[in-house]
């Protein structure tokens, strides 16, 4: 009792199946006319033929509709595995584009400066000076000095380098030591317009952007003069890459003129540098 109670319905779909098809089987092969009773068992039959056959087509419908979420499902999987690879593909891309663009400047410079350096990369920065104060992996142990000067490759012109000024070492260690960048404005540099020697020095610095103040207030200077160290007071050496002129700042009450320099060197994208032996 137990059994028909649970099975109920899915005897009764059978119990209906198999009277369709002993029906079907009969009338196949019979040529003569149906009986009453056939005709009969037609009628009553032909309703529940149209239930089934709808409860079939709706199952079968169900079932479809099963099937196509588990392949949309997969095929989601697969879409997304293949994504992954792609963007780890596309980032290992352009790490080696980035080491590329790196080792070409690194070979530009070797083949350009006149200089003997040695090569070091940053490995810390102070907080509250994120891009003006920073630490080097290289010491006293690698032929380092406090006063040394810190420059890196810069692009001047098409496939062009040559040495960007970026600061100096004011504290050193066995293997590391600390460098102070031009941007602090603690940090006084000498300079010069390399179009018309017109000199002067940095008077601080704010935001990435260094300020100039010129010694001579008619100094002939315009936006996009490039601007190179003039080597006074022996901080640093001579003719290294400082910037270009953004902006000129006249003050005729004071009859001074300063000037706004866009460093050469990208301070925020700064990992590598060579320090000038």
């Amino acid at each position: 009792m137990y059994f028909f109670k649970k099975y109920k319905e899915m005897i009764f779909v059978i119990v209906i199946a198999v009277i369709l098809i002993v029906t079907i089987g009969l009338t196949s092969r019979r040529s003569e006319p149906m009986s009453k009773f056939e005709n009969l068992l037609g009628g009553v039959l032909t309703p529940l033929n149209k239930v089934t056959n709808s409860i079939m087509h709706g199952i079968s419908g169900i079932i479809t509709s099963v099937s196509d979420t588990i392949n949309a499902k997969e095929e989601n999987i697969i879409l997304k595995k293949e994504i992954e690879k792609l963007e780890s593909e596309n980032r290992d891309l352009r790490n080696i584009i980035g080491k590329s663009d790196y080792l070409l400047k690194e070979q530009k410079l070797l083949e350009t400066t006149k200089y003997n350096i040695v090569k070091a990369e940053v490995i810390g920065r102070e907080p509250e000076n994120w891009f003006d104060v920073f630490t080097l992996d290289k010491g006293e142990n690698d032929g380092l000095e406090i006063g040394d000067t810190v420059i890196d490759a810069v692009e001047i012109d098409n496939n062009v380098y040559q040495e960007g000024l970026v600061g100096r070492i004011v504290d050193i260690g066995d293997n590391w030591s600390k460098v102070v960048s031009i941007t602090n404005e603690k940090n006084s540099v000498a300079f010069k317009i390399i179009r018309t020697q017109d000199g002067g020095i940095i008077a601080g610095s704010s935001d990435n952007i260094i300020e100039g103040l010129l010694f001579d207030y008619e100094a002939d200077v315009i936006i996009g003069d490039l601007v190179y160290t003039s080597g006074l007071g022996e901080v640093y050496q001579k003719d290294i890459f400082i910037g270009e002129v953004s902006d000129i700042i006249d003050n005729q009450e004071e009859l001074t003129k300063k000037i706004i320099i866009k460093p050469a060197v990208n301070f925020k994208k700064l990992y590598n540098v060579y320090v000038i032996k």
